[in-house]
């Protein structure tokens, strides 16, 4: 019979309450997908041309964009778990604006809801799972995020073929209250209540945090450093220092080739570039599998990240990404009709690419916004770094269409291609590996100085708040 330890238990705890936030975020990429056949269909007033088709789609990375500007500071301020349990009711009340909708207007301000509050919750989740964990396990439940998102995709997928749009926004309103609630008995962040002087060692206590989890960085006494009051991140020393510089271009790269493999293009508008390519396969069928192919890839890379490394993951997923996106563009250029066998192409070429995506640029950049950035400015740079991925894929999605009118199907996922092989050769040469090291040592790696530095292994003690 198989044991668990109570830390790896609670652990495991907190990281699936804050999964659901990417359960619901999952829930939101995969909506205009799954509800956008049902809304023309049934509501055909509501959306009268391409554009309005196009925004419903790319409004809530828009709205995501500024709620990224906005979680920094609350996360910095109000803590981690706060900021997750705040953004719920926000965006219960996009659900059900969206749901009641009846006017075009009020279906992007629901939808641009729901982006605000993926901002919110994008940095937030990810920082707390990463903070609250050991750093042996940390690969492996810091993914959970990323399979839950996937998770949240192919229930929209699924409930989608059968709810009309109005009930499947109902549907997805409801995780919003388990989210909420599931976040209620849990402990805020060891690393947040250390940074802002509060007694710490209740929430190391529950979580059962070994002392490499809670190892922090020290300066030197000699070295000139203010203790109670930590320097602006937006000065020059600070900023252009190798400690916060390094770290910041590895997750804006990261994150910014995640969008351009073209992973959004293909969820946001699934069931049409089936239909377009001329699939053998029913459009509706064929998402579904993608989105499932999706999740079982997830979890089969939340079961590798410990054991096969960071780097290997990224290496092979942007190599797969490169090829099946090449492979979906000759479909287009070629045109193969639904008579040949080759006219599985475009849902061969589409399940490769999910399997490859969600291997390692599926959620492995999300985890390592929480490992890569020194603690003292983590909140900030998490958020900078969501802000990137968003506004990405916002000009993913909201520019899809006019490539594929100026450059041709095919032409488009081409250039897809070129984005996987760069992102490939990036890999290769900037990105660190971090799997089994502290967040400690990983901060000590970007210093560079750790002849001067010394990493206290003791657990954070308690402080009065």
């Amino acid at each position: 019979m198989i044991k668990f330890s109570p830390a790896f238990l609670k652990q495991l705890w907190l990281t699936l309450a804050a999964s659901l936030s990417f359960l619901i975020i999952g829930l939101v990429r995969g909506y205009s997908s799954s509800a956008l056949p049902s809304l023309e269909a049934l509501e055909p007033t509501l959306i009268q041309n391409g554009q309005q088709k196009s925004w419903i789609g790319a409004i809530p990375p828009l709205g995501a964009f500024m709620g990224s500007l906005m979680a920094g500071p609350l996360m910095q301020k109000a803590g981690r778990r706060r900021t997750l349990q705040m953004s719920a009711p926000l965006w219960l009340a996009g659900w059900l604006v969206l749901g009641f909708a009846k006017l075009f207007p009020l279906v992007l301000l629901g939808r641009i809801m729901m982006g605000l509050c993926v901002g919110l919750v994008l940095a937030p989740a990810q920082v707390y799972v990463s903070e609250c964990c050991d750093p042996e396990i940390r690969g492996r439940l810091g993914s959970l995020p990323t399979l839950s998102m996937s998770l949240g995709i192919l229930f929209s997928y699924i409930a989608g073929n059968w709810l009309q749009w109005r009930y499947l926004a109902f549907f997805s309103a409801a995780f919003c209250v388990v989210l909420f609630m599931f976040l209620l008995p849990l402990p805020e962040s060891p690393v947040w209540l250390d940074a802002n002087g509060c007694d710490a060692s209740g929430s190391v206590k529950w979580l059962h945090l070994s002392a490499r989890a809670t190892a922090t960085v020290k300066d030197e006494p000699d070295e000139k450093c203010v203790e109670v009051e930590t320097p602006s991140l937006f000065t020059r020393k600070v900023f252009f220092s190798s400690a916060v510089m390094k770290p910041l271009v590895v997750g804006f790269a990261l994150l910014f080739f995640q969008q351009f493999s073209g992973i959004d293009a293909v969820i946001f508008f699934t069931v049409e570039i089936f239909e377009s390519a001329g699939s053998r396969m029913d459009a509706m069928t064929a998402t579904i599998i993608v989105g499932l192919v999706q999740l079982v890839s997830n979890g089969v890379s939340t079961m590798l990240v410990d054991r096969a490394g960071r780097r290997p993951l990224l290496l092979l997923s942007s190599a797969v990404m490169c090829l099946s996106m090449a492979a979906m563009g000759a479909a287009f250029f070629f045109e193969f009709g639904k008579e040949s066998w080759i006219g599985y192409l475009p849902i061969a070429s589409l399940v490769v690419f999910m399997m490859g995506f969600s291997l390692g640029f599926g959620g492995l950049p999300f985890l390592l916004l929480g490992e890569l950035f020194p603690a003292q400015y983590r909140s900030q740079l998490s958020a900078m770094a969501s802000a990137v991925n968003l506004m990405s894929m916002f000009t993913v999605i909201k520019t899809y269409h006019s490539l594929d009118e100026l450059m041709t199907s095919a032409g488009t996922f081409w250039m897809y291609s070129c984005f996987c092989a760069l992102a490939f050769v990036f890999v290769l040469v900037m990105v660190p590996e971090t799997k089994g090291k502290s967040l400690a040592e990983i901060e000590e790696h970007f210093r560079g100085k750790k002849t001067k530095r010394a990493v206290s292994l003791q657990t954070i003690s308690a402080n009065c708040c």
